[in-house]
Protein backbone atom coordinates (compact mmCIF):
# COMPACT_ATOMS: atom_id res chain seq x y z
CA UNK A 1 0.00 0.00 0.00
CA UNK A 2 1.42 3.23 -1.26
CA UNK A 3 0.30 7.12 -0.21
CA UNK A 4 -2.59 7.89 -1.38
CA UNK A 5 -3.35 11.02 -3.06
CA UNK A 6 -6.04 13.45 -2.39
CA UNK A 7 -5.12 17.06 -2.63
CA UNK A 8 -2.24 18.17 -2.65
CA UNK A 9 -0.48 21.91 -1.86
CA UNK A 10 2.76 22.51 -2.41
CA UNK A 11 5.64 25.22 -3.56
CA UNK A 12 7.20 24.57 -6.66
CA UNK A 13 10.64 23.58 -8.14
CA UNK A 14 10.57 25.33 -11.61
CA UNK A 15 12.08 23.70 -14.63
CA UNK A 16 11.71 25.71 -17.60
CA UNK A 17 13.40 23.39 -19.79
CA UNK A 18 11.75 22.10 -23.01
CA UNK A 19 12.62 18.92 -23.89
CA UNK A 20 13.72 17.57 -21.20
CA UNK A 21 15.11 13.31 -21.93
CA UNK A 22 14.55 10.68 -19.79
CA UNK A 23 18.86 10.29 -19.89
CA UNK A 24 19.03 14.30 -18.62
CA UNK A 25 16.39 13.02 -15.56
CA UNK A 26 18.68 10.07 -14.67
CA UNK A 27 22.16 9.48 -16.64
CA UNK A 28 22.80 6.30 -18.42
CA UNK A 29 25.88 4.86 -15.97
CA UNK A 30 23.11 4.55 -13.62
CA UNK A 31 21.06 2.12 -15.15
CA UNK A 32 22.75 -0.84 -13.96
CA UNK A 33 20.68 -0.91 -10.56
CA UNK A 34 17.64 -2.74 -10.04
CA UNK A 35 16.71 -1.47 -6.80
CA UNK A 36 14.79 2.17 -6.46
CA UNK A 37 16.50 3.27 -3.27
CA UNK A 38 18.92 5.93 -3.66
CA UNK A 39 17.89 6.76 -7.01
CA UNK A 40 16.62 10.37 -5.71
CA UNK A 41 20.28 11.11 -5.06
CA UNK A 42 20.32 10.61 -8.90
CA UNK A 43 17.89 13.24 -10.15
CA UNK A 44 19.01 15.75 -12.66
CA UNK A 45 22.89 14.14 -11.64
CA UNK A 46 24.69 16.01 -14.32
CA UNK A 47 23.18 19.06 -13.77
CA UNK A 48 23.28 19.17 -10.43
CA UNK A 49 26.68 18.58 -9.47
CA UNK A 50 30.18 19.21 -10.91
CA UNK A 51 32.26 16.98 -12.18
CA UNK A 52 34.25 16.48 -9.50
CA UNK A 53 31.06 15.75 -7.57
CA UNK A 54 30.22 19.33 -5.74
CA UNK A 55 26.60 21.05 -5.90
CA UNK A 56 26.14 23.04 -8.65
CA UNK A 57 24.61 26.45 -7.09
CA UNK A 58 23.08 27.61 -9.99
CA UNK A 59 21.17 24.65 -10.45
CA UNK A 60 17.32 25.25 -9.23
CA UNK A 61 17.74 21.78 -6.94
CA UNK A 62 20.44 23.31 -5.45
CA UNK A 63 18.28 26.38 -4.19
CA UNK A 64 17.59 26.64 -0.57
CA UNK A 65 14.25 28.26 -1.82
CA UNK A 66 12.73 25.75 -3.17
CA UNK A 67 13.57 22.44 -0.97
CA UNK A 68 10.30 21.06 0.69
CA UNK A 69 8.81 20.97 -2.69
CA UNK A 70 6.97 18.45 -4.09
CA UNK A 71 5.44 19.87 -7.38
CA UNK A 72 8.09 19.48 -10.45
CA UNK A 73 6.88 22.23 -12.85
CA UNK A 74 8.68 21.35 -16.05
CA UNK A 75 8.99 22.23 -19.83
CA UNK A 76 7.26 21.06 -22.54
CA UNK A 77 8.08 17.60 -23.61
CA UNK A 78 8.97 16.47 -20.88
CA UNK A 79 10.10 12.56 -20.76
CA UNK A 80 11.41 12.03 -24.23
CA UNK A 81 14.37 10.14 -25.46
CA UNK A 82 14.24 6.47 -24.11
CA UNK A 83 11.52 4.14 -21.70
CA UNK A 84 14.07 3.91 -18.87
CA UNK A 85 11.54 3.41 -15.77
CA UNK A 86 14.40 4.66 -13.69
CA UNK A 87 13.94 8.29 -14.45
CA UNK A 88 10.34 8.03 -12.89
CA UNK A 89 12.23 6.09 -9.72
CA UNK A 90 14.49 9.14 -9.60
CA UNK A 91 11.58 11.73 -9.69
CA UNK A 92 9.61 9.76 -7.57
CA UNK A 93 12.78 9.16 -4.79
CA UNK A 94 13.78 12.70 -5.17
CA UNK A 95 10.38 13.39 -3.27
CA UNK A 96 8.47 14.88 -6.20
CA UNK A 97 4.55 13.73 -5.92
CA UNK A 98 3.48 15.47 -9.02
CA UNK A 99 5.35 16.77 -12.15
CA UNK A 100 3.36 19.68 -14.26
CA UNK A 101 3.97 20.02 -18.26
CA UNK A 102 2.07 21.27 -21.30
CA UNK A 103 3.06 17.63 -22.98
CA UNK A 104 4.41 14.37 -21.52
CA UNK A 105 5.89 11.30 -23.58
CA UNK A 106 4.10 8.90 -23.21
CA UNK A 107 5.88 6.03 -21.63
CA UNK A 108 7.25 8.11 -19.12
CA UNK A 109 3.76 9.30 -18.39
CA UNK A 110 2.92 6.26 -17.66
CA UNK A 111 6.06 5.14 -16.07
CA UNK A 112 5.68 8.17 -13.19
CA UNK A 113 1.88 6.77 -13.10
CA UNK A 114 3.09 3.46 -11.78
CA UNK A 115 5.35 4.91 -9.33
CA UNK A 116 2.68 6.95 -7.84
CA UNK A 117 3.91 10.40 -9.17
CA UNK A 118 1.08 12.65 -10.79
CA UNK A 119 1.75 13.92 -14.17
CA UNK A 120 -0.57 16.88 -14.89
CA UNK A 121 -0.83 17.92 -18.10
CA UNK A 122 -2.04 22.18 -18.42
CA UNK A 123 -2.26 24.31 -21.57
CA UNK A 124 1.03 26.27 -22.53
CA UNK A 125 -0.56 29.35 -21.39
CA UNK A 126 -1.12 28.01 -17.73
CA UNK A 127 1.79 26.21 -17.92
CA UNK A 128 3.40 30.04 -18.81
CA UNK A 129 1.23 31.54 -16.11
CA UNK A 130 2.73 29.21 -13.56
CA UNK A 131 6.37 29.93 -14.49
CA UNK A 132 5.50 33.77 -14.58
CA UNK A 133 4.17 33.46 -10.88
CA UNK A 134 6.99 31.69 -9.63
CA UNK A 135 9.45 33.71 -11.21
CA UNK A 136 7.97 36.16 -9.22
CA UNK A 137 7.59 34.79 -5.86
CA UNK A 138 9.67 31.79 -5.86
CA UNK A 139 7.20 30.74 -2.48
CA UNK A 140 4.28 30.30 -5.40
CA UNK A 141 1.82 27.29 -3.87
CA UNK A 142 0.16 25.32 -6.36
CA UNK A 143 -3.25 23.02 -5.14
CA UNK A 144 -3.08 19.61 -7.37
CA UNK A 145 -7.07 18.46 -6.44
CA UNK A 146 -6.92 14.81 -7.88
CA UNK A 147 -10.54 14.04 -7.19
CA UNK A 148 -11.59 16.72 -8.87
CA UNK A 149 -8.49 16.64 -11.43
CA UNK A 150 -7.77 20.83 -11.20
CA UNK A 151 -4.66 22.51 -10.77
CA UNK A 152 -5.17 25.48 -9.35
CA UNK A 153 -2.67 28.10 -9.51
CA UNK A 154 -2.57 30.26 -5.59
CA UNK A 155 -0.96 33.17 -6.36
CA UNK A 156 -2.93 34.13 -10.04
CA UNK A 157 -6.22 32.10 -8.13
CA UNK A 158 -6.84 30.52 -11.29
CA UNK A 159 -7.42 27.24 -12.13
CA UNK A 160 -7.83 24.41 -15.01
CA UNK A 161 -8.67 21.17 -15.41
CA UNK A 162 -6.26 18.21 -16.07
CA UNK A 163 -6.92 14.39 -17.51
CA UNK A 164 -6.10 10.99 -15.95
CA UNK A 165 -6.50 7.36 -16.91
CA UNK A 166 -10.30 6.09 -14.60
CA UNK A 167 -8.35 3.35 -13.77
CA UNK A 168 -5.15 4.88 -12.38
CA UNK A 169 -6.89 7.72 -11.07
CA UNK A 170 -8.51 4.54 -8.33
CA UNK A 171 -5.06 3.50 -7.85
CA UNK A 172 -3.29 6.92 -7.16
CA UNK A 173 -6.37 7.51 -4.88
CA UNK A 174 -6.50 4.38 -2.83
CA UNK A 175 -2.76 3.77 -2.44
CA UNK A 176 -2.53 0.75 -5.34
CA UNK A 177 -0.01 -0.36 -7.52
CA UNK A 178 -1.09 -2.96 -10.25
CA UNK A 179 -0.93 -5.89 -7.88
CA UNK A 180 -2.43 -4.19 -5.10
CA UNK A 181 -5.40 -3.76 -7.37
CA UNK A 182 -5.61 -7.59 -8.45
CA UNK A 183 -5.43 -9.09 -4.70
CA UNK A 184 -8.03 -6.24 -3.50
CA UNK A 185 -10.20 -7.51 -6.21
CA UNK A 186 -9.36 -11.28 -6.11
CA UNK A 187 -12.86 -12.48 -5.12
CA UNK A 188 -14.60 -10.65 -7.61
CA UNK A 189 -11.88 -12.29 -10.42
CA UNK A 190 -12.79 -15.64 -8.97
CA UNK A 191 -16.51 -15.22 -8.86
CA UNK A 192 -16.49 -13.83 -12.63
CA UNK A 193 -13.91 -17.03 -13.50
CA UNK A 194 -16.41 -19.35 -11.66
CA UNK A 195 -19.11 -17.46 -13.58
CA UNK A 196 -21.42 -17.06 -10.12
CA UNK A 197 -21.44 -13.44 -10.47
CA UNK A 198 -21.02 -11.14 -13.34
CA UNK A 199 -19.58 -7.15 -12.90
Amino acid sequence: MKQKFNIITSTCVPLPIENVDTDQIVPARFLKATDKAGFGENLFRDWRYHTDGTPNQAFVLNDPRYKGSTVLVAGKNFGSGSSREHAAWAIAGYGFRVVVSSFFADIHKNNELNNFVLPVQVSEAFLQELFDSIGADPYTVVEVDLPNQRITNKHTGNSEHFDINGYKKHCLMNGLDDIDFLVANSKKTEEWENGTKVY
